[in-house]
């Protein structure tokens, strides 16, 4: 038997899942940087009396549905962090990445810069809520 045919291909094999692994990174890099930019562009500094927040599916989550349609499938599928908060009269979910959720004092006023229904980044944080 030929044994070094059956490792050739075994080497190739592993030499494509390699390369489509940097190519698919690549992608999803390029993806993530225009999604920022985007973020940059629009977010607005904002003050919000956080009442809650929790890590629950979107879908979960008291979102409008054209909003929904239009998160990843990725994103519905696992938990996301939401914060419940109070914008002026109004009450509603914002989503925002895990690093920044981690910062967000529960029931207190805070600046946030706020992109639509996402929390950007924390501006402060003031010592008015109730613990």
């Amino acid at each position: 038997m030929k044994w070094w045919i059956l490792y050739l291909i075994l080497a190739v094999i592993i030499v494509a899942i390699v390369a489509g692994y940097f190519f698919l990174k690549k992608k999803m890099e390029e993806k993530i940087s225009l999604q920022k930019d985007l973020v940059d562009q629009h977010k607005v500094t904002t003050q919000i009396l956080v009442l809650e927040k929790r890590m629950d599916k979107v879908d979960n989550a008291n979102i409008p549905k054209n909003v929904v349609a239009q998160i990843p499938k990725i994103y519905k599928l696992k938990k996301v962090p939401i914060v419940k908060a109070k914008i002026g009269p109004q009450v509603m979910d914002l989503l925002c990445d895990e690093e920044v959720f981690e910062k967000i004092p529960e029931k207190k006023t805070i600046n946030v810069e706020l992109a639509g229904i996402f929390i950007a980044g924390i501006k402060s944080a003031k010592a008015k809520g109730k613990k």
